[in-house]
């Protein structure tokens, strides 16, 4: 194979049979190398096609910088989520999870670490993308040395969630403007506007989005709650009369009908963003 471009010792850009773009990886791969020269097949321990080129040209200026057993471990991350989630996944979290994984390695070199307060929303959510991002931190720890703090296994969920929700149909696209709709209903509702800056409001669009993804997926919380949503309802009367106000919308827009547990979960957010006004 001719090389195109050197990225690095370990990292060149050659082309396949059929003209696509192939990163090829491997220790040493490129030492003493020019464009135009061939590559020894045997030195090649890793092959990345991707057919996006925005997204090729993202990855390929990540593998400049980023350590090759980083990029390894974050493929082997990802080929986890793939099985574990038995979902498709958007290119785009070659660059996202590398990215995240090298630049969470040099900030834990720094002594910074950062905490992730919707962990627990995101592992009620999403358990799946919850459970890989918790393998993953074991996958770095074991391969990398780098023994990293539980929030990570949020971070890292949400990238495979981020990537399942860019597949197709224009579903990121719908689910922002189910998002703006919902917010619009709250903020007329109690006519005022939102510290956009809050952990408060972070954390009500965080779920408003969740909520949105699960009205056009059509998927639903079993109707476990309904004991506690009576209680909320006598407690938090107005937050809970908001709560049906969303209700209404999603059902006379998306045909999409609430359970107790979602509307729970809207009343207590909707407590939480709403309860200093």
């Amino acid at each position: 194979m001719i090389i195109k471009r050197v990225l690095n010792n370990n990292t060149v850009i050659s082309s396949n049979s059929k003209g696509l773009d192939v990163l090829l990886m491997g220790k040493g791969i490129a030492f003493g190398k020019k464009k135009g020269e061939d590559v020894e097949i045997e030195t090649v321990e890793k092959t990345f096609i991707l057919h996006d080129k925005a997204t090729q040209s993202r990855f390929t200026e990540l593998m400049i910088d980023v350590p090759m057993e980083q990029i390894l471990v974050s493929e082997k991350i990802i080929n986890f989520g793939k099985i574990k989630l038995g979902k498709s996944l958007n290119e785009i979290i070659y660059v996202n999870l590398t990215d995240h994984v090298h630049s969470t390695i040099e900030r834990y070199k720094e002594g910074i670490i950062l905490k992730n307060p919707l962990r627990w929303d995101i592992a009620r959510f999403y358990p799946d993308e919850y459970a890989v991002g918790e393998k993953a931190i074991e996958i770095i720890r074991n391969e990398l040395n780098v023994s990293l703090e539980i929030d990570e296994a949020a971070f890292i969920a949400t990238h495979f969630v981020n990537a399942e929700l860019t597949q197709g149909n224009g579903l990121a696209y719908d689910i922002a403007e189910i998002t703006k709709q919902i917010e619009k209903i709250v903020k007329d509702y109690y006519r005022t506007e939102f510290d956009e800056t809050s952990l408060d409001y972070y954390r009500f669009i965080t779920h408003v989005k969740f909520f949105s993804q699960r009205v056009l997926m059509g998927d639903h919380y079993d109707d476990a709650d309904a004991e506690l949503l009576e209680t909320l309802k006598k407690k938090y009367h107005n937050e809970y009369q908001c709560a049906l106000k969303i209700k209404a919308f999603v059902e006379a827009e998306y045909r999409y009908d609430l359970s107790s547990t979602e509307l729970l979960y809207l009343t207590a957010h909707i407590r939480r963003i709403t309860k200093n006004l």
